[in-house]
């Protein structure tokens, strides 16, 4: 059975309200800053969250890495999508 968190390729994610990526200026690269909490991202983890505006679907966040990184999309999509499962699980972004 599937996660009912997983993102299909025409879901549209998004931040939601009160959730933005910052700089950490104290240790250097990004942090995910929602109330209350502060997560800090590795550079794949800013690859993902700096394509998702809320107009990007799933699909086209997958396959615009995909491109970028010269990496096969089934791989990049395995790996988008458990990274933003996650985050949808802890209610740091929703779906447009």
């Amino acid at each position: 059975m599937s996660d009912p968190l997983n993102l299909k390729d025409a879901d549209v994610p998004r931040l939601p309200r009160g959730v933005r990526l910052a700089p950490d200026r104290v240790r250097g690269g990004t942090v995910l800053l929602a109330p209350e909490k502060a997560v800090r991202l590795d550079d794949i983890g800013v690859a993902i969250l700096g394509r998702v505006d809320g107009a990007a679907s799933f699909g086209d966040v997958v396959s615009g890495l995909a491109r970028d990184y010269n990496a096969p999309e089934d791989q990049i999509r395995t790996d988008v999508q458990k990274f933003l499962t996650s985050l949808r699980g802890r209610i740091y972004l929703e779906l447009a």
